[in-house]
């Protein structure tokens, strides 16, 4: 079944429901006891007018309220008017100041009424055999004009109701685990495209997605797994280009500074500058692809240790860095790029902040890698552009401080790759906040 097209999953869930809710009707009506109906006799709606107790051994007691006017007459029953003329006999009042209003429930045959009255007749002993069978409404016109009825009092629920009622109640128990179980069925692979979503989000070198479930969704996942193919494909066919046109463009360079020897003394320095600037360019870009292609394994660390790390190391070079020491934070991720994201974060807080201040910590949807700085912060214009590789800042991240431009493209790079991101923050104290968010 679990092969099977969604089409015809649902198809027959449809149908075995139905199936399912008449087998307990059918049960129901079956095995309870015909429901009969309720019958009163004259005598008891005659003792409702005058105010005399009018309980029924039948069914709910009568009720007298007023009318605005008569109800419409309903004599399609001879029993009717039989009944008609015994009221004005006991109530002594003319019969064309009685109005009868009835109406057999329409689910019983006119040979169950004649039954009905029958065992009524027999229960009686023979007295006072003219009944008037509910619902019915009976109207006696009043010496001032006025109206005054008599009926069977509305109960909630009924006895047809009651039957209604236990049959939804036993069909949906009766349903209730076989829907859930396929529910639980379909849904299944559904959970498993959305796993599939957010680890390909996290780890572009995932797993393929099974293949399995229903034709449609089989169908889905062999698509999804063809996208991921395609897409890792194309970043390893752009980054390898990258590669290639960086590492082609050493030899070129190399030429120009054998060709500078010839060139004026006033002209060398600048040109050895330019020189030394394009390879150190290259080296970041060379590392930068060799950082993307690098397919490391991920394992369990604890990032409030990894961060203490990196700090003291700096700050043993004489850099004013420091990190807050709070609860272990472990997530799953590779150590190598995420000492690299972290060691970029504290790095360009000193280069342009003057110092870095690290805490980690964990809130509502993973871990949170904080970096405080005491610069000049950044235009709200440049906080997304700093991002992008070889993009410099801003006068006041001046070319003098040195870097190619890819630190924070390879923190934001690092921490999509495992399923966050990076953004940036001008404190309210002033200085900048980086901060980089990671699932655990």
């Amino acid at each position: 079944m679990a092969q099977a097209p969604l089409f015809v999953q649902v198809l027959c869930l449809m149908v075995m429901s139905v199936v399912c809710a008449q087998a307990v009707n059918l049960g129901i009506v079956f095995s309870l006891p015909q429901a009969l109906p309720e019958l009163y006799t004259t005598t008891e709606i005659a003792n409702a007018f005058q105010h005399k107790p009018a309980a029924s051994s039948e069914g709910p007691p009568l009720v007298m309220k007023p009318l605005l006017k008569p109800p419409l007459v309903s004599y399609s029953r001879r029993y009717a008017r039989d009944t008609g003329l015994e009221l004005s006999r006991l109530l002594r009042i003319a019969p064309d100041r009685i109005v009868i209003s009835t109406e057999p429930a329409r689910w019983l045959r006119y040979e169950e009424v004649v039954r009905a009255r029958q065992r009524f007749q027999r229960n009686a002993g023979g007295r006072d055999t003219h009944t008037l069978m509910a619902p019915f409404i009976v109207a006696i016109r009043q010496d001032d004009g006025r109206w005054l009825s008599v009926s069977p009092k509305t109960t909630f629920p009924s006895p047809w109701q009651q039957r209604i009622l236990i049959w939804f109640v036993v069909s949906a128990g009766a349903l209730t685990p076989f829907a859930f179980w396929f529910a639980r069925k379909l849904a299944a692979p559904i959970s498993a495209f959305s796993a599939a979503a957010e680890r390909l989000g996290r780890d572009p070198q995932a797993s393929p997605l099974e293949l399995d479930g229903p034709t449609e969704v089989k169908r889905a996942a062999q698509a999804f797994n063809d996208m991921q193919d395609r897409l890792r494909r194309y970043v390893d066919d752009r980054t390898a280009m990258v590669g290639a046109v960086a590492h082609d463009l050493r030899t070129p360079l190399t030429r120009l500074r054998f060709r500078i020897e010839s060139a004026p003394e006033n002209l060398q320095a600048k040109m050895v500058a330019d020189i030394e600037q394009m390879e150190a360019m290259i080296s970041a870009t060379m590392a930068f692809v060799r950082d993307a292609t690098h397919l490391a394994e991920r394992s369990r660390l604890e990032l409030v240790s990894l961060v203490e790390s990196v700090a003291d190391e700096m700050a043993e070079t004489g850099l004013d860095v420091s990190a807050e020491i709070g609860p272990p934070v472990v997530i799953n991720g590779d150590p190598i790029a995420l000492r690299r994201l972290v060691n970029n974060l504290l790095d360009n807080a000193v280069k342009f902040g003057a110092c870095a201040r690290a805490r980690v910590y964990r809130d509502a949807d993973g871990a949170v890698i904080e970096v405080d700085d005491d610069g000049p912060g950044i235009p709200d214009c440049e906080r997304e552009r700093v991002f992008e590789p070889f993009h410099r800042g801003e006068p006041s991240r001046s070319r003098a401080t040195g870097g190619a431009g890819l630190g924070l493209a390879v923190v934001r790079s690092v921490a999509r790759a495992h399923g966050g991101d990076a953004a940036l923050h001008n404190r309210a104290e002033g200085g900048l906040r980086a901060r980089a968010h990671l699932p655990l």
